[in-house]
Order: C-alpha cells, then sequence, then structure tokens
C-alpha cells in the first residue's frame, strides 16, 4: 500500500511539473498577445484561444495536484480544530462518498461530449481560430480520470496517516 502511495504521489507530483510549465507558456502566450494588441494593434484569435485552451487544462488537471498537496477548499476554521485521527476519516469519507463519485459521473458524462466533438471536427467559430477543439475538451475525461487516480492516493495518504496516529 506504501508502494501504490507513493508511486501515486510522484506521478501527480509530475503532472504538477507539467502544468506548471503549461503555466509558464500560458504567461507567455498572455503577454504576446497583449503587446502585440496594445503596442502594434494587432491581435490573433487563435492566440487567444489558445489562453483559455492551456487554461483550461490548467485548471482541469490542477485539481488532482491540489487535491494530493491540500491545496482544496475546505471549512479550514472547524477543521483545524480537529484531532489527526478525525481530519483523516474526514478526508477518506469525504473522498468517498464525494468526491470519487461526482469524478465518475462527470467522467462517463464527459463520453458523449468529446466524442460528438471528435466525430464532427468541431474547430473554432472563429475565422483565425484554432482547429481540433474536440482535443481541448478530450482533456474533461482525462482530467476527472486523473483526479481519481489523485484520489485513491488521497485516500491511501490518509489512511496511513490514521494509522500512524493511533499508534
Amino acid at each position: 500500500m506504501e508502494l501504490t502511495e507513493r508511486f501515486i504521489s510522484k506521478t501527480v507530483d509530475m503532472v504538477g511539473k507539467i502544468i506548471s510549465l503549461l503555466l509558464f507558456l500560458m504567461v507567455l502566450n498572455v503577454s504576446f498577445d497583449v503587446m502585440m494588441r496594445y503596442v502594434f494593434r494587432n491581435s490573433s484569435v487563435g492566440m487567444q484561444e489558445m489562453e483559455w485552451h492551456l487554461f483550461s487544462v490548467i485548471f482541469l488537471f490542477g485539481i488532482g495536484v491540489a487535491l494530493k498537496d491540500e491545496g482544496h477548499v475546505r471549512v479550514d476554521f472547524i477543521f483545524d480544530q480537529l484531532s489527526i485521527q478525525k481530519k483523516a476519516i474526514i478526508n477518506i469519507v469525504g473522498t468517498c462518498l464525494f468526491l470519487i463519485p461526482f469524478a465518475l459521473l462527470i467522467f462517463t458524462g464527459s463520453f458523449e461530449f468529446v466524442k460528438d466533438a471528435f466525430v464532427v471536427m468541431e474547430i473554432s467559430e472563429d475565422p483565425g481560430g484554432l482547429p481540433f477543439r474536440w482535443v481541448v475538451k478530450a482533456m474533461i475525461p482525462l482530467a476527472f480520470s486523473f483526479l481519481i487516480f489523485s484520489a485513491i492516493g488521497y485516500i491511501l495518504q490518509n489512511i496511513r496517516i490514521y494509522r500512524e496516529a493511533t499508534k
């Protein structure tokens, strides 16, 4: 179990590093777009669409990374006052009862959405926009499968924390 937890943790960290690189690329993209728009009075629809494509991927995969790093939203003023064991139990139960079913719902529900976009080879409706819009839509089931993967690691981490706290 500890080996599985470490594997998941390292994989999530690797995805976090890739997201960091995408964030850097997005900053460069936005900077270039702003400079082109305000200095040279020229803008590109494709560059603007690339901003939201990158942002979408960063946000979608960042959820799984935030879970591993305890960066997700919770009611901290109550949670912080609990014992380590109670925190671990809340994390395990909440992940099993709420997070994983929600992620499975989005994961399974997004296949038809992605398939429809792929079948018609959906592209941007704007002139000069990006082709292959289905690719960014395909990130939805991928990201939610990654979230489920990260949630399994989070459950294993909290089981370990609970066991260590009860020794």
